[in-house]
């Protein structure tokens, strides 16, 4: 565990392994501790696997203003942490669970001019 800055709040995340980035993002009321059981088996398979505490989650920061938690907000965190994470080609894989996946399923649409499409999957 540890905690990265991303967009002005503090996030924390949960990692393992090396390789292609896969970013798992919880849904509501879970945190990083949803995907327990796929980031060893992900680590395992040859990819660096992290599951974030999504803003207000966990011990992630909880802004008081509701305006905080819109999609822009929640894209800009996962945009946060691929930053903190940059690499060559930069196409990480997200899965977001119920509410995690609407931030997953934004960040493509909201990649910033001339790097790759990331993959976006959400359950």
């Amino acid at each position: 565990m540890r905690f990265i800055q991303s967009i002005g709040i503090k996030v924390r995340i949960a990692e393992m392994g090396s390789g292609p980035l896969v970013i798992l993002l919880h849904g509501f009321p879970e945190s990083w501790y949803s995907w327990r059981h796929q980031l060893p088996a992900l680590a395992k398979a040859g990819f660096q696997a992290l599951a974030p505490d999504l803003r207000g989650y966990g011990k992630s920061d909880k802004p008081e203003k509701v305006e905080d938690y819109d999609i822009q907000h929640l894209t800009a965190d996962v945009v946060g942490i691929e930053d903190a994470h940059a690499r060559r080609p930069r196409s990480p894989i997200r899965s977001g669970a119920r509410e995690g996946g609407s931030p997953g399923w934004a960040r493509p649409r909201s990649c910033r001019p001339g790097s790759p499409k990331p993959i976006s999957t959400t359950t």
